[in-house]
């Protein structure tokens, strides 16, 4: 009888890209497809090392999901001949997804044969796999798991590559996207900024096959992007259907979250809405003299803080694996001292969630992620905008312009000074700017609540694709 039932039961097959940051919204996803609306789920996870395992944070997600949410990882790939020094993060995903479509068919093939797949749902650097999904008979959708504003970049790159020959950072007026704030073009997709590298091929080639996908989830919700979601849904657009499903953010248990960094029990203590979380996600970094700028910067404020301080690179690259030293060695001298009964210095790693769920964090100064900025709407925390890489810079401009987030200004080498650190800082949490901030960061936070609840925008579109599905 089981086995029966199994195969009644609408099945989806989904492909996210490897890393945490896309993971944890498809997990997300798919949660709420299982819970509530009785779908069973398999993920088809490429791998990331040679050895084919996951790492340790996605194997210790995946195996807390309930039973319904299955998960492979497909074979490892030889990518060799691909990673160099300079070698881009959408290269290396997309080149993975391309090498595993074998595998990927194989697992479709095991699959299918015992249960009833209704959908086949890919990350956004997956529509090399659409080939797949056609080859099953299967329709096969997008998770765009960024911002309507990001998708709406990529449904208008192939005309964009065609209007401008030369680099978007050189194109003399802001570039208008439909329904969203004009953008300079140097604050486009980082990939985008070198039409000559491999990244720039890899992110237009998606993007002339997302007309083809039968519909996109996207991780945002009316309220934030209004304009932007309603410029995306019109018929003479030509976009497939667009569901916008979020905010989808990590959740989970509170009571069993490891706080080793001691940083949960610290803010306990703290005044309510007094302290000012800083981090720039799980793989962000700075400079040598950034971060000591930011250190000195974060003293002059006299605000109290709670800084996740990592090893800084010098390099170039402004995401990087961390290496065994200690993030405090890079630090100013004298200033964990200086600063010890006005902050927190952690290293690495903080229970993010928790911290901006906590009611003594007053603000956040983050790398402008997409993951960072829902959980931050979400519980209500204003922003100062620090963008690193990847869409960063856009989704700054998108906060600038809903008037939830300051952003300080840098100098001509890019150094953002420590005076114009501790200037925003106050500004956001004890200037007359801050505190209009707050009200507007409460306004989406209510509809965010809102879009979620059983008849609310985001709510709504799942439910239509679910039926959509089931059917």
């Amino acid at each position: 009888m089981e086995a029966a039932s199994e195969i009644l039961q609408p099945h989806i097959i989904m492909l996210p890209s490897p890393g945490m940051g896309h993971l944890i919204p498809f997990i997300e996803l798919a949660k709420r497809l299982v819970l509530n609306h009785g779908f069973s789920v398999t993920f088809t996870i490429p791998a990331e090392t040679k050895t084919g395992s996951l790492s340790k944070a996605q194997e210790s997600v995946l195996n807390s999901l309930p039973s319904s949410i299955n998960s492979i990882v497909l074979p490892p790939l030889d990518l060799s001949d691909i990673l160099s020094a300079d070698v881009k993060p959408e290269t290396i995903v997309s080149v993975m997804v391309n090498r595993s479509l074998p595998s990927l068919s194989d697992s479709f093939k095991l699959i299918t044969s015992t249960h009833r797949v209704v959908a086949f749902v890919v990350d956004l650097f997956g529509a090399d796999a659409f080939d797949v999904a056609m080859e099953f008979n299967v329709k096969p959708y997008i998770f765009f798991p960024s911002t309507a504003m990001l998708l709406s970049l990529f449904f208008q790159l192939p005309k964009l590559d065609q209007d401008y020959d030369c680099e978007y950072r050189d194109v003399p007026e802001p570039i208008q996207l439909p329904g969203c704030v004009p953008i300079n073009g140097i604050d486009l997709l980082e990939p985008l900024q070198d039409k000559k590298n491999e990244a720039y091929t890899w992110v237009l080639h998606h993007a002339k096959r997302y007309k083809s996908a039968a519909g996109v989830l996207v991780n945002t919700f009316e309220g934030l992007e209004t304009g932007t979601i309603k410029a995306l849904k019109e018929k003479e657009s030509g976009n497939p259907p667009i569901y916008p499903v979020g905010p989808l953010i990590r959740t989970g248990p509170n009571d069993n979250v490891s706080d080793e960094s001691g940083s949960l029990k610290w803010l306990d203590d703290q005044p309510l809405g007094s302290v000012l979380f800083v981090s720039f996600g799980s793989i962000g970094t700075l400079s040598s003299e950034q971060l000591t700028e930011l250190a000195l910067g974060l003293e002059m404020s006299e605000q109290r803080f709670l800084l996740v301080a990592r090893i800084p690179s010098d390099d170039g690259i402004v995401f990087n694996s961390q290496g065994t030293a200690d993030p405090f060695d890079f630090l100013p001298e004298g200033f964990l001292e200086r600063t010890k009964n006005l902050g927190l210095v952690v290293p690495s790693w903080a229970p993010q969630v928790q911290v901006l769920g906590h009611k003594s964090t007053g603000g956040f100064l983050t790398h402008c992620g997409w993951n960072s900025t829902l959980e931050s709407v979400v519980h209500g925390v204003p922003l100062i905008a620090w963008p690193l890489f990847a869409e960063q810079k856009m989704n700054a401009v998108m906060l600038e312009d809903l008037k939830v987030a300051l952003r300080p200004k840098a100098d001509e080498r890019g150094i953002i000074g420590r005076n114009e650190i501790s200037k925003v800082i106050r500004g956001l949490m004890e200037g007359e700017e801050g505190m209009i901030i707050k009200s507007r960061m409460s306004e989406l936070q209510t509809a965010a609540t809102n879009a979620l609840e059983v008849n609310g925008f985001s709510a709504k579109s799942v439910n239509e694709l679910a039926s959509m599905w089931k059917n």
